[in-house]
């Protein structure tokens, strides 16, 4: 009596755990494109089977979950996604692993559906866009036109209208150099011209601008006349100064460049010698 009594609970279990597996079994035939759905505990004979070969094209693509024995057969897990709306089988992605023919297999069914309304041919379609007028050129895309323009304009006037100002435009004279200062002052006295003013000026810049060179800042002004007039270089236009000034007849032709070559470096501007400087 009790022997029936354990073996009627053992039967109560297994067909309550039966029946839960079955409720937590999902059995999707049907899903919308690109949803997932699953085929779950699906019994087929036959060795064991894999998802075939897909491409970017294929309607369906079926991935195997899961695989256990059921007996002298094989039960899987099955998950699918459509993307082409229609009915479809399962069977035709699926193949045998050890490369032998599918043979007999129950249908595997399932529906895609689509998410937006058929068209008249039956096929998923989108709405179409209400027409719309085109934009106006108005606003900041009309200023950004004229902004263009104007800076095309500008670019242009720089690269020809002011190239060519430029290249109107005379170079700079240079600047006057002490020699240019001289050379007037020393062609007038050798010319016998020249006023006491212009004798003057002339022996006051050459004693100034020698004092500075040959450092007789210190010297007293007989002093410094003395060792200028000495001295090879500043002292041949001194020389040739008093040789007109003092000595009798006609002065001899005499090289006026060769004489003034030591001032061509010196900047008139640069050099200004102190007021009042005399013998």
């Amino acid at each position: 009596m009790n022997g029936a009594r354990a073996f009627g609970a053992r039967v109560v279990l297994v067909a309550v755990a039966a029946a839960s597996l079955s409720a937590q079994t999902r059995d999707q035939r049907q899903a919308a494109v690109g949803m997932r759905a699953y085929l779950e505990q699906v019994v087929l004979p036959g060795t064991e089977l894999i998802p075939a070969p897909t491409t970017s094209s294929s309607p369906v693509v079926v991935r195997v979950v899961r695989t256990w024995p059921h007996g002298d057969l094989l039960r899987y897990d099955l998950e699918w996604t459509g993307f082409e709306v229609g009915r479809h089988d399962l069977r035709r992605y699926l193949v045998r692993k050890d490369g032998s023919p599918l043979g007999e297999l129950p249908a595997l069914e399932v529906d895609v559906t689509g998410v937006l309304p058929p068209g008249k041919d039956g096929l998923q379609r989108p709405e179409p866009l209400p027409p719309r007028p085109a934009e106006r050129l108005d606003g900041y895309s009309k200023l950004q036109l004229w902004a263009g323009i104007g800076w095309g304009v500008g670019l242009l006037a720089i690269l020809f209208v002011g190239r060519r100002f430029r290249r109107r435009q005379p170079p700079p004279p240079p600047a006057p150099t002490l020699a240019d200062r001289l050379r007037p002052l020393v062609q007038s006295i050798a010319a016998g011209g020249g006023d006491t003013a212009a004798k003057a000026e002339l022996e006051r810049l050459l004693v100034a601008y020698w004092r500075s060179r040959l450092d007789l800042g210190s010297a007293t002004a007989a002093a410094a006349i003395a060792t200028i007039h000495r001295h090879a270089e500043a002292g041949a236009l001194l020389r040739q100064l008093e040789a007109w000034l003092h000595m009798p007849g006609p002065p001899a032709p005499v090289d006026l460049n060769a004489l003034l070559a030591p001032y061509r470096n010196v900047s008139a501007h640069s050099f200004a010698p102190p007021a009042g400087e005399t013998r």
